[in-house]
C-alpha cells in the first residue's frame, strides 16, 4: 500500500479509500457480517482510510463501520459527512449550526468513537450563510470531535469562497474536496481539480468506477440485469449514453493489453491524474485485492490518450441541493 498526506495536513491516508455507502440493508448493499470481512481484508491490505456519511442507509452505514472498526480504531482514518436530510422537519437538513452540532454527536455515537478524523459537508447549503457552517465546523475541531474538515461536490467558486472566509475569520480550513470524478465524468478537471492542486487541498474521487459502469459489467446493446442497476436510480440516470460506452470499451481494450481488469485501469487512471484517494465501494472480498493491485498498473502516455480521447463534455451532475 502507498500512503500520502491528506492535503496540507500531516495525517497519512492510503491511496485507496474504502467507501462505505455499500454498507446497509438495500438490495445491492451488504450487512454487518459481510462488511466485517470486507473491512478486515482492507486493513490486512494496508487500507487505513474509510469514508461514510450520516445519510447512507439513514445511519446504518456508520453503525456498521463503527462496529467493524472497533478493534482497529487507533490505526484507522474515519471520514463522514453531514448535510442531507436525517429526519422530517425543516431543521433536520442543511448546514445550520443546530443541524451540524446535532449530527456530529449522532455520527460519533453510531461510529462508536469520540472523534472522526475528517468531517465533511456533503453539499453546499444555499439557505444557510456559509460563515455559520464554517464557524460550527471550526468549533467541532476545537472541541476534538473531528481532527480535520472537508467538503464534497460543489462549484469551485464555492469551495474557494469557503476557504477565503475561513482564512479571513481565523477558522479551520478545508483539508479536502470530495468530488464526482471518473473516466466517464471528467467535468471536475475544468476548475475544481486545478484549484485543489493550486491551494494544496486533497482531492478524493467518489464513484471512481462510475457505480460499476467502468468495471466491465455492462455492454452496449445489452439490457442490464445486475442488482445494483435494478435498485440504483443514479446509476441508470448518470451513465449508459453512447459516449459512456465508448469510454468503457476503451478501458476494456487497454485492460486486455495490460492483462488486468477494467476496474484496475479505471483506478490507475485516477491515480495517474493526481487523485489523493479514489473512494471505492466494495461488496466482495476480491474487489479489495483488485483495487490494491491497481496501484501497480502503469499507464503510459499512449494508454492515457486511448482512455481520454473518446470523452465528450457532460452536463454537470452530482451537485444535488440539500433541500
Amino acid at each position: 500500500m502507498q500512503y500520502v498526506n491528506l492535503g496540507k495536513s500531516g495525517v497519512k491516508v492510503s491511496r485507496i479509500c474504502l467507501g462505505c455507502m455499500s454498507f446497509g440493508s438495500e438490495a445491492w448493499q451488504i450487512e454487518l457480517e459481510e462488511a466485517r470481512r470486507v473491512i478486515k481484508k482492507a486493513i490486512d491490505g494496508g487500507i487505513n482510510f474509510f469514508d461514510t456519511a450520516n445519510q447512507y442507509s439513514n445511519g446504518r452505514s456508520e453503525e456498521i463501520l463503527g462496529e467493524c472498526l472497533k478493534p482497529f480504531r487507533d490505526t484507522s482514518v474515519i471520514a463522514t459527512k453531514v448535510g442531507f436530510p436525517m429526519g422530517k422537519g425543516p431543521n433536520a437538513v442543511g448546514l445550520s449550526r443546530r443541524h451540524i452540532m446535532h449530527e456530529i454527536k449522532a455520527s460519533l455515537k453510531r461510529l462508536q468513537t469520540d472523534h472522526v478524523d475528517l468531517y465533511q459537508i456533503h453539499r453546499w447549503d444555499y439557505e444557510t450563510p456559509i460563515e455559520e457552517a464554517l464557524t460550527a465546523l471550526h468549533d467541532i475541531v476545537r472541541q476534538g470531535m473531528s481532527l480535520y474538515i472537508g467538503a464534497s461536490s460543489m462549484y469551485a467558486w464555492q469551495f474557494l469562497k469557503s476557504i477565503c472566509i475561513s482564512q479571513r475569520l481565523g477558522l479551520e480550513t478545508f483539508s479536502s474536496m470530495q468530488g464526482h470524478y471518473n473516466l466517464a465524468y471528467r467535468e471536475e478537471e475544468r476548475e475544481m481539480i486545478p484549484l485543489c492542486q493550486e491551494i494544496g487541498a486533497a482531492y478524493l474521487a467518489w464513484s471512481p468506477l462510475a457505480r460499476g459502469f467502468l468495471a466491465g459489467k455492462y455492454k452496449r446493446g445489452e439490457k442490464p440485469k445486475t442488482v445494483r442497476y435494478l435498485n440504483d436510480e443514479y446509476l441508470k440516470k448518470r451513465y449508459f449514453r453512447s459516449e459512456d460506452h465508448d469510454i468503457a470499451e476503451a478501458v476494456e481494450i487497454v485492460a486486455k493489453l495490460k492483462g488486468v481488469s477494467s476496474a484496475q485501469v479505471a483506478l490507475a487512471w485516477l491515480l495517474r491524474k493526481g487523485v489523493t484517494s479514489p473512494i471505492l465501494g466494495v461488496t466482495k472480498l476480491q474487489q479489495i485485492d483488485e483495487a490494491i493491485d491497481a496501484l501497480s498498473v502503469n499507464l503510459d502516455e499512449e494508454d492515457m490518450r486511448a482512455l481520454e480521447t473518446p470523452y465528450k463534455p457532460h452536463p454537470v451532475i452530482g451537485m444535488e441541493r440539500l433541500r
